[in-house]
């Protein structure tokens, strides 16, 4: 099943072109990289996928089901509720615990049932191996630590796609490595996981899908 279908998309960033006539098909449980040097558009690329950067002509831009031309702004809570995104910098709320970010998330996305918030706050951060730190405030953990807890909180809904920019931009290579094998479980999970990254190294040891970016086009590199 096509989780992100694009045909002839132009992207921009303003009125600066930025990527023309994309053409993308990504399906269910894929582990995908998207690469390319600073400034070929990466990261617009993947802000069109959640809606942060209109899109404005092409002739098909499908991701969830939702038609990226002509969603209204009204309709991108919904979207972004039904996918994960994970960030570089983590993003993390610093006034509060490991699992008062995650509580915080579950409650704004409508679960109700305090003991299922509990549960599934205990599932996720499992899973990344962090349930010991879950009283525990962002500041007081690295940046891997960090980047496992923006992880456990991308996964909350389990969202069929997982977004994820740079994830292991600010991290050391062990670390690095922990981490795309972390999301690569998750893709064998089900989800559909679309990383980019500007480490090849990367591409070496933890095979998948590799789109690359270069001269305003998307390139396909197959498999890694």
């Amino acid at each position: 099943m096509s989780l992100i279908n694009y045909k002839n998309i132009n992207v921009y960033q303003g009125e600066q072109l930025v990527l023309k006539n994309v053409n993308l098909d990504i399906d269910e449980g894929e582990f995908v990289y998207v690469t390319g040097k600073v400034g070929t558009g990466k990261s617009s690329l993947i802000k069109t996928f959640y809606g942060e950067l209109p899109l404005a002509e092409g002739e098909k831009a499908e991701v969830l089901g939702y038609n990226m031309v002509k969603l209204r702004r009204k309709h991108l809570p919904e979207l972004r509720r039904k996918l994960g995104v994970i960030f570089q910098d983590f993003q993390l709320l610093t006034d509060r615990t490991v699992e008062d970010n995650l509580r915080f998330v579950l409650k704004a996305t409508g679960w109700k049932k305090k003991n299922d918030v509990e549960q599934r706050i205990t599932d996720v951060l499992t899973l990344v191996g962090m349930n010991d730190f879950r009283k525990n405030m962002p500041n007081q953990l690295s940046g891997g630590e960090q980047q496992r807890i923006a992880i456990a909180r991308a996964i909350l809904n389990r969202p069929k796609l997982i977004l994820a920019d740079e994830p292991t931009g600010n991290l050391d290579p062990d670390t690095s490595a922990f981490i795309t094998s972390l999301l690569q479980k998750i893709s064998e999970a089900g989800s559909t996981v679309v990383m980019i990254t500007h480490n090849v190294q990367l591409l070496d040891t933890h095979p998948g899908r590799v789109i690359r970016l270069e001269n305003m086009e998307l390139k396909e590199d197959g498999k890694a």
